[in-house]
């Protein structure tokens, strides 16, 4: 059964920008494993991150590195622990799915959560 799904856009540009504009924005949003990564990949990333905070109803105190995109053999994944996963646990996700994908200046990510 499906608990939630979320979608979001990020402009890649902007969202370069901010990073640039912030230091602390990187380390702040995401795990060690994602900083070193691309703009573009960053920006679909925290396009990840904001669909999954939609599921969840945009719970306040969320800590961003309480959820990030790992990979496996079949592509994206959805890791949480902590604030994101307790949360999610409340609402009864079991799984999560995830695609992502960056195209003309834009990044765009799709969540959808499982029981």
């Amino acid at each position: 059964m499906i608990v939630g799904i979320g979608v979001d856009v990020v402009d890649i540009e902007r969202f370069g920008r901010q990073l640039e504009r912030t230091p602390g924005l990187r380390d702040r949003l995401f795990v060690p494993a994602e900083r070193e990564l691309n703009t573009r990949s960053l920006a679909a990333r925290f396009a990840a991150k904001e669909a999954v905070a939609k599921v969840l109803g945009a719970p306040a105190g969320m800590n961003w590195q309480d959820c990030w995109i790992g990979l496996d053999q079949n592509g994206p994944t959805i890791k949480v622990k902590g604030t994101v996963l307790a949360v999610a646990d409340s609402i009864g996700v079991k799984r999560w799915h995830v695609s992502m994908s960056h195209d003309g200046g834009i990044a765009t990510a799709m969540v959808i959560a499982e029981a």
